[in-house]
């Protein structure tokens, strides 16, 4: 039997009946540039009781129609927003949330471990009240190298041209030398190497060593005091990224289910081989393995192959500009930024841009044009997302930070020339394989045939990564049965993760809880792939990726269901469901 879409056609998908009117939206959506933030505006649909044709529907929204979640932003780079003082309460999580932020990163070099647990449970309630997933990542302290102390509390000023020694002598210090507790930076440190002390206030070259210490000049004059921290950007130091602290802190993280871990002090690949292992060792049985993020802050990371091979070992990277731009000029740091960000892009590995992107903002309701240029720079070079550390931990604007960095992610978006740049960088590999030819093939059909959005199955968002690689044109509707592997992928570029049950590509509900958002009720969904293809729909209607039962979707998937990084289906279907093509449907 076969009917039109004019008619009153319905589809029927398990207990649920979905009209074609359902995509009549009252409202259109509408762009507002009010205040400070840019939104989408929609009717929200209201819950009914039962299905209904079209003569029994006064009000055709209230069947199915564009949720509440689309009117949230809509961008592809995405956000990070570090939880502090500032906003470490529930209604300041989800106002950071629906401002833009989709992913909360916990700093466990500050605060108590417990403290971390009660901000994930409260990022988990905000997630389950708008079923929409959000990571968490989990940021380790690292080792922090020191100076020892002196005699005099206010310190010593060391002048320029002066001799100075750092020795293992727990003796406390002068204006001659003081002790450095740390053996590794004495055996690691050549003539000629630099040390700089206090973000780099202080700098001495190394003119000499000995057993147990080295002799330096001082380069740039200043004041040295208790404790200060010691950076030293030539030696590669023979010690672990990963201290005691670290070491029980990264325990916790695997307890309590963070979605990423980011390790700090990388300096050669094998500290990605030891975090690995250690996760391994230390992972609790059934519990899901978190991503690992390298923090790119050392120069070391640029020796040889070493930033390609940090990039191939880990699943994601974070451009760390703190120390990176302590350790290195100041004018390498824009260059180093766009390399790490290239060779992301090449293995297509998601890349963050963090520290001092909105610094002023600490302090004051707007930032500095620099740093808005700055913000739009990370997002021109292509990063999957940008971070937020003490604007909206510790600032008096938090949810404003938030709020201006979408504002410039969606006006650089909506430039030509960040889509030109982004096509320009899209490389097309000689030797692919089959899923990475479907991707492709996935992409160029999308962009031919103006598709609202390509739709992934994934198990572990392998298939989903390299489709975010190729960066398309249209958002990437990532649908897994884990959970875990939609928060992880809520960092990638471009894609938008539907929460799913675990163990499900999809579910089923009754019409009435179709769409109470504070309480979502999932069910199993059958293994046929037409029901799983009327899942995806429903799912990219529920996220306002579509909007008219003409709109088109590109799927890829991997069958048989189960089969990791596997994509060998690739089908274009209307919003309107499997079953429905150019305005006719099939009612069986």
């Amino acid at each position: 039997m076969r009917l039109l879409f004019t008619q009153s056609v319905i589809l029927s998908l398990g207990c649920v009946a979905l009209t074609a009117d359902a995509f009549q939206i009252k409202a259109p959506f509408v762009t507002h540039t009010g205040g400070s933030a840019l939104y989408m505006s929609s009717t929200i649909p209201q819950k009914t009781t039962k299905a209904a044709s079209l003569d029994e529907v006064d009000d055709p929204l209230t069947v199915a129609a564009v949720p509440k979640m689309a009117q949230r932003w809509r961008k592809k780079t995405k956000q990070l927003a570090t939880l502090g003082p500032a906003s470490s309460t529930k209604e300041m999580i989800e106002t950071l949330f629906l401002a833009g932020a989709d992913v909360f990163r916990l700093n466990f070099s500050h605060g108590r471990q417990e403290q971390k647990l009660e901000l994930l449970k409260l990022i988990r309630e905000v997630e389950e009240k708008y079923a929409h997933p959000i990571a968490v990542l989990g940021d380790l302290q690292g080792p922090k190298l020191r100076v020892g102390e002196f005699s005099n509390p206010e310190g010593e000023l060391l002048e320029q041209g002066q001799t100075f020694r750092f020795d293992l002598d727990e003796a406390k210090g002068d204006k001659n030398r003081v002790m450095l507790p740390h053996p590794e930076i004495i055996q690691a440190s050549e003539v000629g190497h630099v040390l700089l002390i206090d973000d780099g206030k202080v700098k001495l070259q190394v003119t000499g060593k000995g057993d147990g210490y080295i002799e330096c000049e001082v380069v740039v004059p200043g004041k040295i005091k208790d404790r200060k921290g010691v950076n030293t950007p030539d030696s590669i130091l023979e010690i672990s990224p990963l201290t005691p602290k670290d070491r029980s802190d990264l325990e916790y993280m695997l307890k309590i289910g963070v979605d990423w871990v980011a390790l700090s002090f990388v300096q050669r690949p094998q500290d990605i081989v030891e975090i690995n292992q250690l996760i391994d060792e230390k992972l609790p049985p059934d519990a899901f393995r978190p991503a690992v993020m390298a923090k790119i802050e050392k120069p070391s990371c640029f020796f040889g192959d070493n930033l390609k091979e940090i990039v191939k070992l880990c699943d994601g990277i974070m451009v760390a500009r703190g120390d990176l731009g302590v350790e290195c000029a100041p004018e390498d740091v824009p260059i180093l930024q766009k390399t790490i960000i290239d060779e992301c892009r090449d293995q297509g590995k998601p890349v963050v841009v963090a520290t001092q992107m909105l610094e002023s903002m600490i302090e004051s309701p707007t930032p500095t044009r620099a740093e808005a240029s700055d913000v739009a720079t990370a997002i021109y070079d292509g990063a999957d997302a940008i971070m937020l550390s003490a604007e909206s931990a510790a600032g008096k604007y938090p949810e404003e930070s938030v709020i201006m960095q979408q504002r410039i992610i969606n006006r650089v978006e909506g430039d030509r020339h960040y889509k030109l740049f982004l096509e320009s960088k899209v490389k097309e590999s000689e030797h692919q394989g089959p899923t990475d030819a479907i991707i492709l093939a996935a992409r160029n059909i999308a962009t031919s045939i103006q598709a609202k959005a390509v739709v992934c199955f994934t198990l572990r968002g392998t298939t989903v990564l390299r489709a975010s690689k190729g960066r398309p044109g249209v958002p990437i509707l990532a649908i897994t049965p884990f959970k875990e592997t939609a928060r992880q992928l809520s960092l990638s570029w471009g894609v938008y993760p539907e929460l799913p049950k675990a163990g499900s590509y999809g579910y089923l509900v009754d019409e009435e809880e179709l769409f109470d958002y504070d309480s979502p009720v999932l069910e199993e969904a059958s293994d046929d792939f037409d029901m799983v293809l009327r899942n995806a729909c429903r799912a990219a209607l529920r996220k306002g990726l579509v909007s008219s039962p003409d709109d088109l979707l590109v799927v890829t998937a991997g069958l048989p269901f189960g089969t990791p990084g596997a994509a060998n289906v690739i089908r274009v279907i209307p919003a309107a469901g499997p079953s429905c093509w150019d305005g006719v449907c099939r009612v069986d």
